[in-house]
C-alpha cells in the first residue's frame, strides 16, 4: 500500500500572522491594513536586511491524517518544535490490517521477496500473541511485545498538526532533495493540499514556497 496524507483541518490564513503583527497597537484590520497584507508577511519573513519576526506566524494550525512506514513516521518525530503527533498505537490494540510500504523504485523481483518477508513477519505477529496468551501472559503484554517483531516497512496511522512556520520548518527540511523521497513525497503532497486551500498562497509566497 502507498503511504499517503489527508488535510483534515485549518484554522487561520494569511491573515492570522499579520493580525498578530498589528495586534500590539490595533485589533482593526482596516482596508488600508488589508491592502498592505502581502508586503508586510514579506518584511515577517525575513529578508537579506532583516531577519524575521517568524512568532506571528504561530497563530495557525494545519492538521494530516499520514498513513506511512514506520520508517517515514520517525523522520516526523524529529520535528517537535510547534509540531504536535498522535500516533496508533499497537500496544493497546491488535494491529488487524496487515498493511506495509514497498519502496516503488525497487525491482520486481526484490520487492517480491521483501513482501514475502513482510507478510510472513505479520503471520507470525499474530500468532505471537496467540502463544504468549496461551502461556499466560497478559494480552496487554503479548501485544505490546509481540510488536517487535514488525518491520520498519509496516503501515501506521497518525495525525500530524502544525503551526504554518513549523509546517515551513518541515517542508525546508522534508520537501527537499536531501530527504529520502518516502518522507518528501509526503511532504511535497502536504505542501499541495495547502495550496489547494488558497488559505495560505500570500505566506508561502513570503517564505519561498
Amino acid at each position: 500500500m502507498e503511504n499517503k496524507v489527508e488535510l483534515i483541518g485549518v484554522y487561520g490564513d494569511d491573515l492570522s500572522p499579520a493580525a498578530a503583527a498589528w495586534y500590539s497597537t490595533s485589533n482593526t484590520l482596516t482596508d488600508d491594513k488589508l491592502k498592505r497584507v502581502p508586503a508586510l508577511l514579506k518584511t515577517l519573513a525575513g529578508n537579506d536586511d532583516e531577519p524575521p519576526h517568524s512568532v506571528v506566524f504561530e497563530h495557525t494550525l494545519i492538521q494530516f491524517r499520514v498513513i506511512s512506514d514506520v520508517a517515514t513516521h520517525i523522520h516526523f518525530l524529529k520535528h517537535r518544535v510547534g509540531v504536535s503527533i498522535s500516533s496508533q498505537s499497537a500496544r493497546w490494540k491488535e494491529n488487524n490490517k496487515d498493511e506495509w510500504y514497498t519502496p516503488d523504485d525497487w525491482p520486481k523481483s526484490v520487492k517480491d521477496s521483501y513482501d514475502t518477508m513482510v507478510r510472513a513477519a505479520l503471520i507470525a505477529y499474530h500468532a505471537y500473541i496467540r502463544r504468549l496468551e496461551e502461556a499466560g501472559m497478559s494480552r496487554q503484554r503479548a501485544k505490546e511485545s509481540a510488536r517487535f517483531i514488525l518491520p520498519y516497512g509496516t503501515q501506521m496511522t497518525y495525525l500530524v498538526t502544525f503551526n504554518f512556520l513549523s509546517f515551513i520548518h518541515f517542508q525546508n527540511l522534508r520537501n527537499s532533495d536531501k530527504a529520502q523521497q518516502e518522507v518528501r513525497k509526503l511532504a511535497a503532497d502536504m505542501l499541495r493540499l495547502v495550496r489547494e486551500t488558497h488559505r495560505f498562497d500570500r505566506s508561502l509566497e513570503a517564505w519561498g514556497w
